[in-house]
C-alpha cells in the first residue's frame, strides 16, 4: 500500500490545468486515493481497475501520461505499455511490487519513462508524474527513443544500462552497474533541479535515508569518474552540500 502526504491542499480541486492522466489501478482504494490526490493537484484523471477497460478508453481518449499497474485482471500491464506505445507517444510511469526488479527491467525494455515501487509517499509520486510530464512536454515530436535519455554530452540507453558520453573528438560508451545507471538516469531526467538524498534513497536504494549512510555517495563518484576519465565537464554532475545532486 502506498503511504501518503497530507500536506497539500485537499478540501478544494484545483482547476484540471496540469494535464490529463489516465489511473489504471486493481487496487480501488489506492486507485481513488491517486486520483483525487492528482486532481488536487489540478490534474485531469480517469481511472479505471480493469485492464479490459482500460484499452477501451485509450482508443477513445488521449492522455498526457497513464500511471499503470503492472498486475492487472483480463489484460495486464505490459500488454497495455505495448498498445500505448504502437499506438501513441503518451509516457507511461509503471506502478510495481516493492522488490520486483524483474518487472521493473522488463517495463524499462518495453518502454516504460519511468517506474513507483510500491509502497511510496504521494510526494514522490508528484514529483516523478511533475518530471515526466515536464520532460515530454518539452521535447518536440521527433524526440529520441524513449528508452534513450540525452542531455548535453551524455545519453542514456536504458536498454543496454550504458552511457555515451560524445566530445569534441570522440565518444566512449560504457556500462554501468543497475544501481548506477538508475542514479544517473534519475538525475539526467531531472536535469537543472537538485534531486534530495531522501528522495533517491528511496527511488534508487528502496529505502530511508540515513545521515551515516555513505552508500549513495559512492555509487555516484565512481560513476562521476568514470564520465570525467572520458570527457565528461567537470560542472556535469555536482554535490549540493546539505542537499543533494544536481545534473546542470
Amino acid at each position: 500500500m502506498f503511504s501518503f502526504d497530507y500536506s497539500s491542499p485537499t478540501s478544494e480541486a484545483k482547476a484540471p490545468t496540469q494535464g490529463r492522466i489516465l489511473v489504471v489501478e486493481d487496487d480501488m482504494a489506492l486507485n481513488e486515493h491517486l486520483t483525487d490526490l492528482l486532481r488536487n493537484r489540478g490534474y485531469q484523471v480517469s481511472n479505471t481497475a480493469c485492464g479490459e477497460q482500460a484499452l477501451e478508453l485509450l482508443k477513445l481518449e488521449n492522455y498526457d501520461l497513464i500511471l499503470l499497474d503492472v498486475d492487472l485482471p483480463k489484460v495486464d500491464g505490459f500488454s497495455i505499455l505495448k498498445f500505448v506505445h504502437e499506438h501513441s507517444q503518451t509516457p507511461v510511469i509503471m506502478l510495481t511490487a516493492y522488490g520486483a526488479e524483474e518487472h521493473r527491467i522488463r517495463g524499462f525494455k518495453s518502454g516504460a519513462d519511468d517506474y513507483i515501487s510500491k509502497p511510496c509517499s504521494f510526494t514522490e509520486i508528484s514529483l516523478r508524474v511533475e518530471a515526466v510530464l515536464r520532460r515530454t512536454k518539452a521535447e518536440p515530436v521527433s524526440q529520441a527513443p524513449s528508452h534513450l535519455l540525452q542531455h548535453q554530452e551524455l545519453t542514456l540507453d536504458r536498454f543496454t544500462q550504458t552511457v555515451s558520453v560524445t566530445t569534441a573528438d570522440q565518444a566512449h560508451t560504457t556500462e554501468l552497474t543497475p544501481i548506477q545507471f538508475k542514479l544517473l538516469w534519475v538525475l539526467v531526467q531531472n536535469a537543472g533541479a537538485v534531486q534530495t538524498k531522501p528522495f533517491l534513497y528511496q527511488t534508487i536504494l528502496e529505502r530511508e535515508f540515513s545521515q551515516y549512510d555513505r552508500s549513495l555517495d559512492m555509487h555516484l563518484s565512481r560513476v562521476r569518474k568514470k564520465l570525467l576519465s572520458f570527457g565528461m565537464s567537470n560542472e556535469r554532475i555536482q554535490t549540493v552540500h546539505g542537499k543533494g545532486y544536481i545534473v546542470k
